[in-house]
Formats: C-alpha cells, structure tokens, sequence
C-alpha cells in the first residue's frame, strides 16, 4: 500500500490517508476510504456531541 491523496467532502481540501490509516482501516473491517478531512472530522464529531446533549 501507498498513501494516497483524497479529497474531502465537506471542504474541498486534499488531504493524504497514509498506510498506517489504510492499514488501521483494514484491521478494524472499514471497506471505505474517509470522506472528511482529519479537521471536518474533527468539527462534525463535535458538533454530533452538541447535539446529542441538546
């Protein structure tokens, strides 16, 4: 495997899933690449949180 450059979803930025996340991915059963950068993540996991405590 080699790192591959994605682009994210939310905005629009590339952002690189190396082969140690390929590798993580794998181990744990995910059949598809992320979607989001590592900072769209980041704001859409901690929004979800907001959410949840509403």
């Amino acid at each position: 495997m080699a790192d591959k450059t994605l682009v994210c979803k939310d905005c629009g930025k590339e952002f690189v899933f190396t082969e140690g996340e390929q590798a993580f991915y794998k181990e744990k059963g995910f059949d598809n690449e992320p979607q989001r950068c590592v900072d769209c993540r980041r704001a859409r996991k901690q929004q979800n949180n907001r959410d949840f405590r509403r």
